[in-house]
């Protein structure tokens, strides 16, 4: 596959012909200087340089894969990278480091595949594609309109950097390159939003129950952990976290305790209890499962058991040790059969009645 796009990238780029690439720019100049304060702040050695290469990613996360944080730092290597788009100006792939990439076969097929197809066959037959109409842009598409703005204003701003004339040919293709971006984040949009419910839904039915979990983000207000084996993701807001004061750290991306130092960071293993679910709000709200919690039931459950021992005189069977004192004060001693005179007789004048008084009464 990713040979087959390649070829379809180099191809359309030698015949000169207007075509949609897919582009994956590097990171931007906030996120390198966020990736270097937080590969300072573990202290690992390996940093990135003003224009990053692939290259110096891959280092890193081969010097760091045996770490225990490998996969926190992993993330931050990918949460550093920009969003692919679509685009007629070829600036090549970044995160798989080629020189051009297309879309021309992928497991879903795409608007774009089908454009690049269309081109593809258009220079075989030694003829120019024209695009057609393209719809009116809405709200995806303006979002990417401005990122686009940015990075087109980033480029301006650098004086080696000649900025050339588009034509309209090419114009029409940038737009639709920008259509079908908004479209792509669009339909992830809904994907993610329907997942969210099922999750929910299916979540719903487990209130209360627990399970073991990774922290999967950090952010100033809370911890986001994805339970295993399920990927659902939930929030343990901050105030489930124990009763001190967290601090969010930045440049590590953790949460730290002031008075007992506890840290929070992603890939810090967790259990946490489903305690609330919003079915309309597509959220999952955890609460945080100490240690203690599960000593104190264990022991309130063990006074329990202690307590029903105690007083209905199964002791034995529940190989639980009982003091005798206890034990003599609150289980009565067997009766012989026949002796009726101590079958919970009292004396007169201690709350029972007497025979004669009981004659009066029947008077």
């Amino acid at each position: 596959m990713l040979a087959a796009n390649v070829c379809s990238a180099d191809f359309i780029s030698q015949s000169r012909q207007p075509g949609l690439y897919r582009v994956h720019e590097g990171p931007t100049p906030e996120k390198q200087e966020l990736l270097r304060n937080y590969l300072k702040a573990i202290g690992i050695g390996l940093t990135i340089s003003d224009d990053p290469s692939p290259g110096e990613f891959q280092a890193i996360a081969a010097a760091t894969k045996d770490r225990p944080d490998s996969q926190q730092i992993h993330s931050m290597l990918l949460r550093s990278m920009q969003q692919a788009i679509y685009t007629p100006i070829n600036s090549g792939h970044f995160g798989l480091a080629f020189d051009a990439y297309s879309h021309f076969t992928s497991p879903i097929r795409r608007y774009p595949d089908l454009l690049v197809h269309r081109v593809i066959k258009a220079i075989l037959a030694k003829s120019r594609y024209q695009l057609p109409i393209l719809p009116i842009p809405g709200e995806a598409h303006a979002k990417l309109a401005r990122r686009l703005e940015k990075s087109m204003a980033l480029k301006a701003a650098d004086p080696g950097h000649k900025p050339k004339k588009i034509s309209l040919e090419n114009q029409a293709w940038q737009a639709a390159g920008m259509h079908c971006s908004a479209n792509e984040r669009r339909a992830d949009e809904a994907s993610r939003d329907v997942e969210a419910w099922l999750k929910c839904k299916y979540m719903r039915e487990h209130l209360g129950e627990e399970y073991g979990g990774v922290v999967s983000a950090v952010t100033s207000f809370g911890i986001f952990v994805t339970l295993d084996a399920m990927y659902v993701e939930g929030l343990v807001h901050i105030t489930e976290l124990g009763g001190e004061y967290y601090r969010f750290d930045d440049a590590r991306q953790e949460l730290r305790g002031e008075r007992t130092g506890m840290r929070y960071a992603i890939g810090s293993r967790v259990r946490v209890q489903v305690s609330r679910v919003d079915l309309d709000g597509r959220r999952i709200d955890f609460r945080l499962v100490h240690e203690s919690d599960g000593l104190n039931a264990k022991s309130v459950k063990e006074k329990s058991v202690f307590r029903d021992a105690a007083l209905l005189g199964e002791s034995d069977n529940l190989n639980i040790d009982i003091p005798t004192k206890r034990r003599r004060a609150r289980i009565a001693e067997p009766l012989p059969r026949g002796d009726k005179s101590r079958a919970g007789a009292t004396k007169p004048g201690k709350g029972a009645a007497s025979p004669k008084s009981s004659r009066k009464a029947k008077r």
